[in-house]
């Protein structure tokens, strides 16, 4: 299962997970099968509000599911229409977030619960 984190730094295991989806400075993505780490740089993390399309810089990468502290419901719809399931943690380094979705820890992003802002989540 791969794992897209949006994360405020880009040291693997211990980066801190960012606030939002779309303007996370990196974009950790964990292999939970292999234990491999990747860590991209979000092209796109300078954006208006509504206007970031992050899935760019996550493209091509075989995502399962996306983990983030927050997302907006059309990053939600655009990753759900490809298959790639997205839920909301609480915040936490890369590895403590594995551990609560390997632990079934994790509730389901979908409208009822995405954001409709920035600047919340993890502080």
């Amino acid at each position: 299962m791969k794992l897209c984190i949006p994360t405020k730094g880009n040291e693997g295991m211990e980066a801190i997970i960012s606030e939002h989806f779309g303007s996370a400075p990196y974009f950790t993505i964990a292999d939970t099968e292999t234990n491999k780490i990747e860590i991209i740089d979000n092209l796109d993390k300078h954006h208006a509000h509504g206007m970031c399309h992050p899935m760019t810089s996550i493209a091509g990468k075989n995502i399962d599911a996306v983990i983030s502290c927050g997302m907006g419901g059309r990053a939600i719809q655009k990753l759900n229409r490809d298959n790639i399931k997205t839920f909301i943690a609480v915040c936490g380094t890369v590895e403590e977030i594995i551990w609560q979705y390997k632990n079934n820890l994790l509730e389901e992003l979908n409208s009822r619960n995405a954001c409709s802002h920035h600047g919340h989540g993890c502080m």
